[in-house]
C-alpha cells in the first residue's frame, strides 16, 4: 500500500477493499498507525506507553477467564481460588499472570508517568493528554484495590476494613458513606459482591480514558527527548515499520522479565498472610497494601490527624492534575533545565523513600550509628518535600532558571548528538 500521508491507501486484499470502502477502518489504522509522522529522536522511554498497553490487555484477558472460575461470596471466594490454583486446567498460570501482571502494569505506567515529567510531556499543548492519563492511573488504582479483595484472604480482608474507614474522616457524610461502600455495617459478602462487578467493569472503562488519551496524543502530537515540536518531514519518521519494531523489541524484554516472575517467583509482590481464609476476629500483625500503593499510605500515615491524613494521599495524586500549570518553565526537556534535572532526581528519590517507609510498621526505626530515627519522621519529611516540589519548587524554578540553549531541530539534535547531551 502507498505510505503517502493524507493519501488513501492502495489495499490490495479485495475484501479489506470491500470493507474499507463502507467503512474505512483499515485506512484509518494506516493514518494513524502506519505513515503517522512521529518523532525521529525517540528513545526506549518512549515504548512504555505500548508496554503498558499490552499489559492492559494482558489483565484483562486473564481477569475474564478468573471471573469463569471465581464466587464472589464469603464461604467461597477463599476456595475458589484455590481451585483455580488446584484444579482448573492452567489456573495457576492464569492467576499468577494476573497477580504479577498488576505490578509490572504499574511499572510499566510509574515509568511512562516519570518520563513524561522528566521531558515535560505534560506542558502545552498536551495538558489534556497529561490529565487523562492521570485519570487513568486512578482508575487502576481503584480497580487493583477491589482486586486486592477478591482472593478474600487475611490481607484482602483486613486491606478492605482500613481503606474503606479511611472515608468515614470526612466530616458529616463519612459514616455514610463508609456503609454505603459496605453495603452494610462491616466489611461482608455485599462488599465483595460490589467489589468483583466493580473490579470486572473499570478495566472497560480504563480502556475507554485510554482510547482519548491515545486520540489527544495523535491531536497534540507527540512530544519527545529534546522537547520542541518537529518543524517538517525531516524531523519525523512514519511510526511503522520504525517504532512499531522498535516499540515490540522493548516489549519483548519486558514481557521476559514479566514471564520470569510468573514462573520463578510469583509470589514476590505478594503478601503470605493472604494465603490465609479472612478472619474478621484476627487483625494481622501488620496491615501493609500492595507496593504500588505504598508511596500514597506513607504518606496517609504521616498526617497525626485522619482527615489531614486522607486530604494528603487524595492530595498527592490530585497535584499531578495541576502539574501542567504548577510548572512554569517555558522549555519542556530536563535535558535542557540543569537544575530541575536534579530536583527530579530528588523528587525520584523521595518516591523510592516513601514507599520503603510504607512498607514498614508504623512504630519501625532506623538504626544510624548509635541512633534510632522514627521512620514516621522519615516520612513526614519526604511528605514535605513531596507537595513542596509541585507547590513552590515547581512555580519559582521556572521562572529563575537559566535554561541551556535548544537545538534548531530534531534532526539536528540527532545528526550532531554531541549537543545538548
Amino acid at each position: 500500500m502507498a505510505s503517502t500521508q493524507g493519501v488513501p491507501p492502495a489495499f490490495n486484499n479485495t475484501v479489506i477493499k470491500w470493507i474499507d470502502k463502507r467503512l474505512p477502518i483499515f485506512t484509518f489504522m494506516h493514518h494513524e498507525y502506519g505513515v503517522f509522522p512521529t518523532p525521529r529522536n525517540f528513545n526506549y522511554w518512549w515504548s512504555f506507553g505500548g508496554i503498558a498497553m499490552v499489559m492492559l490487555i494482558t489483565m484483562i484477558a486473564t481477569g475474564i477467564v478468573l471471573a469463569m472460575n471465581y464466587t464472589p461470596h464469603v464461604d467461597h471466594a477463599f476456595n475458589s481460588v484455590e481451585r483455580i490454583m488446584r484444579d482448573v486446567p492452567q489456573g495457576w498460570l492464569i492467576r499468577y499472570m494476573h497477580m504479577n501482571g498488576a505490578s509490572f502494569f504499574f511499572i510499566a505506567v510509574f515509568i511512562h508517568i516519570f518520563r513524561g515529567m522528566y521531558y515535560g510531556s505534560y506542558k502545552n499543548p498536551r495538558e489534556l493528554l497529561w490529565i487523562l492519563g492521570v485519570v487513568i492511573l486512578l482508575l487502576m488504582m481503584a480497580t487493583a484495590f477491589m482486586g486486592y479483595v477478591l482472593p478474600w484472604g487475611q490481607m484482602s480482608f483486613w486491606g478492605a476494613t482500613v481503606i474503606t474507614n479511611l472515608f468515614s474522616a470526612i466530616p458529616v457524610i463519612g459514616n455514610d458513606i463508609v456503609t454505603f461502600l459496605w453495603g452494610g455495617f462491616s466489611v461482608d459478602n455485599p462488599t465483595l459482591n460490589r467489589f468483583f462487578s466493580l473490579h470486572y467493569l473499570l478495566p472497560f472503562v480504563i480502556v475507554g480514558v485510554v482510547v482519548l488519551h491515545i486520540a489527544a496524543m495523535h491531536v497534540a502530537g507527540s512530544n519527545n527527548p529534546i522537547g520542541i515540536d518537529p518543524k517538517g518531514p525531516q524531523d519525523t519518521l512514519p511510526f511503522s515499520p520504525y517504532y512499531v519494531t522498535k516499540d515490540g523489541f522493548a516489549v519483548v524484554i519486558f514481557i521476559t522479565i514479566y514471564a520470569a516472575f510468573v514462573f520463578f517467583s510469583p509470589d514476590f509482590f505478594g503478601e503470605a498472610d493472604n494465603y490465609i481464609p479472612a478472619n474478621p476476629l484476627q487483625t494481622p500483625a501488620h496491615i501493609v497494601p500492595e507496593w504500588y500503593f505504598l508511596p500514597f499510605y506513607a504518606i496517609l500515615r504521616s498526617i497525626p490527624d485522619k482527615l489531614g491524613g486522607v486530604i494528603a494521599m487524595f492530595g498527592s495524586i490530585g497535584v499531578l492534575f495541576l502539574l501542567p500549570w504548577l510548572d512554569t518553565a517555558k522549555v519542556r526537556s530536563a535535558r535542557f533545565r540543569p537544575t530541575f534535572k536534579w530536583f527530579f532526581w530528588l523528587f525520584l528519590i523521595v518516591c523510592l523513600i516513601l514507599g520503603w517507609v510504607g512498607g514498614n510498621a508504623a512504630d519501625a526505626e532506623l538504626k544510624v550509628g548509635g541512633m534510632h530515627i522514627p521512620l514516621l519522621w522519615i516520612g513526614r519529611l519526604a511528605t514535605a518535600y513531596y507537595f513542596f516540589h509541585f507547590l513552590i519548587l515547581l512555580p519559582i524554578l521556572g521562572k529563575i532558571e537559566r535554561p541551556l540553549p535548544l537545538p534548531a531541530s530534531i534532526a539536528d539534535s540527532v545528526l550532531k548528538p554531541a549537543v545538548a547531551r
